[in-house]
């Protein structure tokens, strides 16, 4: 069904014309594919005279923008990516480079950082890298520290066995785990995207998303090149510099997390202009829960499809998408099979029919082959060769999947199971309401008890008890929210996504 043109990201590269752009940023002249490759040919050959080859990891700390994205796909062309989110602490640093026995840690040169310590408490090699001055957006160097030689004991581009990435989850609740990735698994997704979204090389997509998180590697930039396309990496998400960028770029998509819509849904209305004359193609939404709401008026204000996917990094990002038109698209699900093969099993291990409810499971070319030095977890994650998501859902009779949220998230209430997705659901229904996260809190006699979290319209009120009233006309009594707090702003993570782990404790809600 979906074609394999190649298994490296090397190879991937190969699709786009000399000449057409690869990786640009607003303002700024793109890198072209020639270049690209140029780029990436080259970098393996440095790292190779550092001592690094396949196989070697190297941490990435640089800013989000076209070098990150360079860095990325330049790097993995003959070693490990790494990538780290720039802005964590010391603390945070000092346990990633450790776990990931770094070989070296390439940061922008100039880069205030405490990774540059905790790097050199650790004897990591520091190579700094050094943006272009006058070239395209993209284009660097590397400068690796006096000293830094030797001969890798596997030179030269990956192959499709070798791991092009590795990523930790994201550790709410224990330990975060390493997440290898093969080349073969972040092409096979790349193409996976790019051939749900039709991606052609006229097509560009404006980057939103964090350059260290696996949405924004594979769905926005990867998937791009993999369609010999282009992708705009802006500084990252600003909901104030959207439009500006969306003008002056005219991008044919844009890939985000719900909160990221609903902000620049925010200030569409002063944005008129720029959206009309846009020529968008279609929305993706990915990484955590589109609102209906949400997805229509984003559709009623683009004036194009919005097409949800549902991703996570065990499998290269891409599980399932929602079709494009003609392809029948539904609100509040997160579309076909789109990559993997994608079943429903029970707790015993047995895969259910349609309708049945159940774990997401998942098998298929793009997914990672097991969690690194991590038996204990990948006894618990892999059955009869199927990976488990942790999510529960339902498959329709026409293969639709409908998410009923993460399985740890699911509020157990006196041993009724409530859904926090479906409390959302309704309670964003609520003309006052424009954010809205439901979220367990301890109770003494049930276990746990349903509350939400609520950040309303600019403008509107609503009451507890007037809320509490709305949702009990449509949810039964003990789906209901028993406590409801107004917020100006619901915590986000790093990457933009909501966190109802934790939620509860964060909002004094746990005693």
């Amino acid at each position: 069904m979906t074609d394999y043109p190649a298994d490296t990201v090397l190879d991937l590269l190969a699709r786009g014309a000399d000449s057409a752009p690869a990786i640009g940023a607003p303002g700024r002249k793109s890198l072209t594919y020639a270049g690209l490759r140029d780029l990436a040919r080259r970098t393996v050959a440095d790292l190779n005279r550092m001592g690094i080859g396949r196989n070697d990891r190297v941490a990435i700390v640089l800013p989000n923008g076209p070098e990150m994205a360079a860095a990325f796909v330049a790097i993995a062309a003959g070693a490990t990516t790494a990538p780290l989110n720039p802005g964590y602490k010391a603390d945070e640093f000092a346990f990633y480079l450790g776990d990931l026995n770094a070989r070296a840690l390439v940061i922008q040169q100039g880069m205030d950082s405490p990774a540059r310590a905790m790097a050199a408490e650790r004897g990591i090699p520091i190579v700094e890298l050094v943006p272009g001055a006058d070239g395209p957006a993209g284009a660097f160097t590397l400068a690796p520290p006096s000293g830094l030689g030797g001969t890798p004991a596997a030179p030269g581009a990956a192959a499709a066995g070798d791991v092009a990435l590795v990523l930790h989850t994201s550790g709410t609740t224990s330990r975060p785990k390493i997440v290898p990735l093969r080349q073969v698994n972040i092409t096979a997704s790349a193409y996976h995207i790019a051939g749900t979204l039709r991606l052609a090389p006229d097509d560009v997509c404006l980057n939103i998303m964090p350059l260290f998180h696996i949405h924004g590697l594979i769905a926005a930039t990867l998937s791009s090149l993999a369609a010999g396309a282009s992708v705009c990496c802006t500084p990252g998400f600003n909901a104030f510099r959207f439009f500006t960028w969306f003008a002056e770029v005219r991008p044919s998509w844009y890939t985000a997390v719900p909160t990221m819509h609903q902000a620049i849904l925010g200030l569409a209305g002063r944005n008129e202009a720029a959206i009309k004359a846009s020529r968008l193609r279609f929305i993706r939404s990915s990484s955590s829960s589109l609102p209906p709401q949400v997805m229509e008026e984003l559709e009623k204000t683009f004036g194009v499809p919005v097409i949800e996917a549902y991703g996570m990094t065990e499998a290269a990002h891409q599980m399932a998408s929602n079709p494009l038109p003609p392809g029948k698209r539904y609100p509040g699900a997160v579309g076909l099979a789109a990559g993997p093969e994608i079943a429903i099993m029970d707790a015993d291990g047995a895969i259910l029919p349609a309708g049945g409810l159940g774990e997401v499971v998942i098998r298929g070319r793009n997914v990672t082959a097991g969690y690194e030095n991590n038996a204990a977890a990948n006894e618990t994650a892999f059955t009869h060769g199927w990976f488990r998501t942790g999510d529960q859902g339902v498959i329709d009779a026409e293969g639709y999947l409908r998410l009923t949220g993460r399985l740890k998230e699911l509020i157990n209430r006196g041993g009724e199971k409530v859904s926090p997705i479906e409390v959302d659901t309704v309670l964003m229904d609520h003309p006052a309401v424009a954010q809205c996260l439901t979220f367990a809190v301890p109770h003494k006699m049930l276990g746990e008890e349903v509350a939400a979290a609520i950040v309303l319209r600019e403008g509107a009120t609503a009451t507890e008890t007037e809320l509490r009233d709305f949702a009990a006309q449509r949810l039964a009594q003990f789906k209901v929210p028993r406590k409801i707090v107004f917020l100006n702003e619901i915590p986000k993570g790093a990457t933009g996504k909501l966190q109802r782990i934790g939620l509860a404790e964060k909002l004094g809600l746990s005693a």
